[in-house]
């Protein structure tokens, strides 16, 4: 069953909204309270909303986690069981140091049909081509790009790959940079980072390396709607993580999941700027008004656009 359209700009007013509160402490060198001004201002527009919905992946369990706590239910409760998954200030070190990419992110999907994602790393790969057998997260990383090569046409220089820039990922980026891949490092913000496949104008083909497991849930929910390639396997570092894992129904702690075991059924995505990035522009002002750009995706529908939204100071 399709998620109704009419929520589409109700779900991009909620991350506008989250965008704008956390903005007013861009460049104030405290990424703690623009975190918190978005997740306050996500829940309480989230509980205007007529939605039976149950925060899946949110800001931590419910002793970390005073607000948008996994398992947290939100709405009236008057409309569709829906699972949500939220990412109210992505980039936090973006926001307080001003810098280019922080963004205010949600996902839904109906009840039961996004992953409930541990507070863990996952090893995930996404790219522009989905066509089995082309990459994979069990490929070296030679096999990956030579495979892209071979499927686009283009020589090894041709092809970019985007990674975050983390001392675990040395070795992958020497591995690039000898094949004489082009390489797009970025600071934080992995969500974006998957999501650079979506488009030719992104020059990205493909997104590899270890990040965070929730952002890898939020991630296959918009690249789902794009129909583009995304594996991911969750890594346990301690008996705690493993113990938690068990807890959520994890039984299989290496399984590779692939993009429809993460992400069923239908889905709305959203992810408004606050600073100006390769996804989305930032917040702009202009005669006390503050103008958001938002991602919106509608797997149903087909729906891929961006959304400007004018919301008052």
């Amino acid at each position: 069953m399709a998620i109704d359209q009419k929520f589409i700009n109700q779900f991009a007013s909620v991350t506008s909204k989250a965008a704008v509160a956390s903005y007013k402490l861009v460049g104030k060198k405290d990424k703690i309270a623009a975190d918190k001004a978005a997740v306050d201002s996500m829940r309480n527009e989230l509980n205007k909303l007529n939605v039976d919905g149950k925060i899946v992946i949110g800001e931590g369990e419910l002793d970390e986690a005073p607000m948008l706590y996994i398992g947290e239910k939100v709405g009236t409760t008057r409309g569709p069981k829906i699972d949500i998954a939220v990412d109210p200030l992505e980039g936090t070190n973006f926001a307080a140091n001003n810098l280019p990419g922080a963004l205010s992110v949600i996902a839904i999907a109906e009840k039961d049909n996004l992953f409930h994602a541990p507070e863990t790393y996952m090893e995930k790969i996404s790219s522009k081509v989905n066509e089995k057998g082309v990459v994979d997260l069990d490929y070296t990383v030679k096999e990956n790009i030579f495979n892209l090569c071979e499927y686009l046409n283009k020589k090894p220089e041709s092809i970019t790959a985007c990674i975050m820039h983390r001392p675990r990922h040395k070795k992958i980026i020497t591995e690039l940079n000898k094949l004489g891949a082009k390489v797009k490092l970025i600071s934080d913000g992995d969500v974006s980072g998957a999501l650079l496949v979506t488009d030719e104008k992104y020059d990205v083909d493909i997104f590899l390396g270890i990040g965070g497991g929730p952002e890898g849930v939020l991630a296959a929910s918009a690249l789902d709607s794009f129909n583009c390639f995304f594996q991911g396997r969750f890594l346990f570092d301690t008996e705690v993580d493993k113990l938690r894992a068990n807890k959520m129904g994890i039984k299989n702690l290496t399984k590779k999941y692939e993009l429809n075991e993460i992400v069923k059924g239908d889905t709305i995505f959203c992810a408004t700027g606050i600073t100006s990035g390769d996804l989305v522009s930032g917040i702009k002002i202009e005669n006390d008004e503050l103008t958001t750009e938002t991602l919106v995706t509608h797997k149903s529908s087909g729906l891929k656009k961006i959304i400007k939204k004018i919301v008052n100071k």
